[in-house]
């Protein structure tokens, strides 16, 4: 299908504006942090992420498609892929981390 919306997401240290997609997109090869998270409606109309798993890659399209953690995400219900693009590994690296630093993932510590 692909984008639904756009989201941003805090960590520790910054605010990262990502977009939404459905899993079944399909990727150009771009640079990323991506976050597998489970979107559900809130009462007052918003919506609510919670992030199951925190990467980052050099390539969407080659990470996501074959990634090892379908099997957790899908077991606790993913259904969407946030993207944020960014084609520089240290930046990249450093975002992931920031955002692990306060978001506990289920699927990270597995």
């Amino acid at each position: 299908m692909g984008k639904i919306t756009d989201a941003t997401f805090k960590g520790k240290f910054g605010t990262y504006a990502f977009e939404v997609y459905t899993t079944d997109t399909v990727f150009n090869s771009v640079g990323a942090v991506y976050i597998f998270s489970k979107r559900t409606p809130s009462p007052d109309g918003t919506y609510r992420h919670t992030f199951l798993y925190i990467g980052e890659t050099r390539s969407l399209k080659d990470r996501i498609p074959n990634h090892e953690k379908w099997h957790c995400v899908r077991n606790y219900g993913v259904n969407c892929i946030c993207v944020h693009r960014d084609n520089d590994a240290n930046s990249r690296l450093h975002k992931e981390l920031d955002l692990l630093s306060i978001n506990k993932t289920p699927c990270n510590a597995q």
